[in-house]
């Protein structure tokens, strides 16, 4: 594989391009009107949820195994994944039919699971292995090396850079209007190293953003470390892009050629995942909402510019919903939950909804045991406001009645305790 000028040569990534015509779709490049409208821009969303696997991850996985000769796929190949490249692989492993081994983190959501199963079919065996990606890859390349099985990385690798560089090859294709932004998100770091190394031959003007979540903020560590970082701890919400240490080979493309890297609170993920199917009837996974939910931080700079956002992957759990609700309105300071001492006396409860709480504050919440020989006990009460506005009334409603104790949503780890 040829790298030009430290990153990975045209002429590769169209030749994967040639490999995964008839395996990965074209998906759309799409306007979308909320969010053009929202930004006085014009954004258009690279829908890379409509893939076959339903994520880019197709495009690298395919490409690398194809790549592979004859010998190494009657051996098979091995895979470590959260999800989304495991998807990929499964696929590539019955077109080519080739056993394949995937690791995966324990808590992965059971429809990223069901989904590897269904496209790889008998071809592939699934191993739930250690709490990250990062553990389930240590024990897959234990394994590999063990079996003297082809590793497909899930994003340090030239083969598998060109085949997700694709994406940008198509961007480019399908608008003959400027891009002034480009919009990509950062797990480990494929994905944004093969749109640079597209995007900077073709189109140098583009503003290329990369987006990670807040609690995984692996390339933007680097980047300021001006070292390839692994991180200690990570929040693994955003689970198709929370990766302890990005790519050593993404990390030297990204940190050279990279416009801006920016963080998204998980909260504000949440928020635009509802948006998005409210709204637009799109449904999404975290890592897919990352791109716009990063838009409000360039309002002012993107305003009149054409703008994409590549939208990554719609591999969601319905199960997941109800916790995506609940960060959403925690976030936008909707939902708030206290500790308050409350009166062990009949009638409390009567007085607690019609003097303490407002017109049209909701109780989502209510945890109370009764204690014996005392006046008061606690109860944890969560609310849902109708605005951020009614948050500093209600406290001090809940002061001037003696009951107010705690306010549970500026302290996490109480939160997490008592829920």
């Amino acid at each position: 594989m040829e790298i030009t000028t430290n990153f990975i040569a045209l002429k590769e990534i169209k030749k994967a391009a040639a490999t995964l015509k008839g395996v990965a779709v074209v998906t759309p490049l799409v306007q979308n009107l909320n969010a053009s409208k929202e930004h006085k821009a014009t954004i258009l969303l690279k829908r890379e949820d409509l893939q076959i696997v339903r994520s880019y991850k197709i495009r690298g996985a395919y490409n690398k195994i194809n790549s592979l000769s004859p010998e190494e796929l009657k051996r098979g190949v091995v895979c470590a994944s959260a999800g989304n490249h495991a998807q990929g692989v499964a696929y590539s492993c019955k077109a080519k039919e080739v056993d394949g081994v995937i690791f995966m983190p324990t808590p992965t959501p059971q429809q990223k699971i069901e989904q590897v199963n269904m496209f790889g079919e008998e071809f592939v065996e699934i191993r739930l292995v250690g709490d990250t990606f990062d553990d389930a890859q240590v024990a897959a390349k234990a394994y590999c090396a063990e079996k003297r099985m082809t590793f497909i990385p899930p994003f340090d690798d030239e083969k598998v850079i060109a085949g997700q560089g694709t994406v940008a090859l198509e961007i480019l294709e399908q608008t003959c209007t400027p891009i002034d932004y480009l919009f990509v998100p950062v797990g480990g770091g494929g994905l944004a190293a093969g749109v640079i190394s597209v995007f900077k031959e073709l189109s140098p003007n583009t503003k290329i953003i990369g987006v990670e979540p807040e609690g995984a903020p692996s390339m933007s560590t680097s980047i300021k470390n001006g070292v390839n970082t692994k991180l200690d701890k990570i929040d693994k919400f955003v689970d198709g892009a929370a990766v302890q240490k990005v790519g050593d080979l993404n990390f030297n493309i990204c940190v050279d050629f990279l416009d801006k890297m920016v963080t998204v609170p998980e909260g504000k993920v949440c928020d635009t995942i509802l948006k998005l199917y409210n709204k637009d009837a799109i449904v999404v996974e975290p890592a897919g909402a990352l791109t716009l939910a990063a838009l409000d931080q360039f309002k002012d700079e993107i305003a009149g510019k054409h703008v994409v956002c590549l939208v990554s992957g719609s591999n969601n759990d319905i199960v997941r919903m109800e916790e995506i609700k609940e960060r959403a309105l925690l976030y936008t300071g909707l939902k708030h939950y206290f500790i308050v001492s409350f009166p062990q006396r009949s009638g409390a409860l009567k007085e607690f909804v019609t003097d303490v709480l407002g017109p049209t504050d909701d109780v989502t919440f209510f945890e109370f045991s009764k204690k014996h020989n005392r006046e008061k006990a606690p109860a944890v009460v969560g609310l849902l406001l109708k605005s951020q506005a009614d948050l500093e009334p209600l406290k001090l409603r809940m002061t001037e009645k003696g009951i107010f104790r705690e306010y549970l949503n500026d302290k996490p780890e109480l939160l997490d305790l008592v829920l």
